[in-house]
């Protein structure tokens, strides 16, 4: 069985910084891209940021300067570093990796439980 777990959410005044950390473990062979999605009360589950197993990242236009997502291979972890934050990047930010499972070698994507970020004064 596949894990992932994030950590790293809270409440934060606008214009401040947040990390997001998301850690994968249990049968994995090996994780290609890993990213970070978010949803806010009443609407749809959006991409912020991805990263392929080879380190190229795609942002999405809303948080283009302000986040910056990375990874470590050897740990199976992947962070999302959130500066200047603003009201409405408040949501509960999920992780999702595309992973291939050790013992079955299938390929899936597997979804994380998400972590809260609220920023608000």
């Amino acid at each position: 069985q596949v894990q992932l777990v994030e950590s790293g959410g809270g409440l934060v005044q606008p214009g401040r910084s947040l990390r997001l950390s998301c850690a994968a473990s249990g049968s994995i062979r090996r994780i290609y891209t890993m990213g970070w999605y978010r949803q806010a009360p009443g609407k749809q589950r959006e991409l912020v940021a991805k990263i392929t197993d080879g380190g190229s990242t795609n942002y999405a236009d809303f948080v283009k300067g302000r986040f910056t997502i990375s990874r470590n291979i050897t740990k199976n972890t992947v962070f999302l570093e959130m500066n200047s934050l603003k009201p409405e990047d408040t949501a509960v930010y999920v992780c999702n990796a595309d992973i291939l499972e050790d013992r079955s070698y299938t390929r899936r994507g597997y979804w994380g439980q998400g972590t809260q970020v609220t920023v608000s004064a």
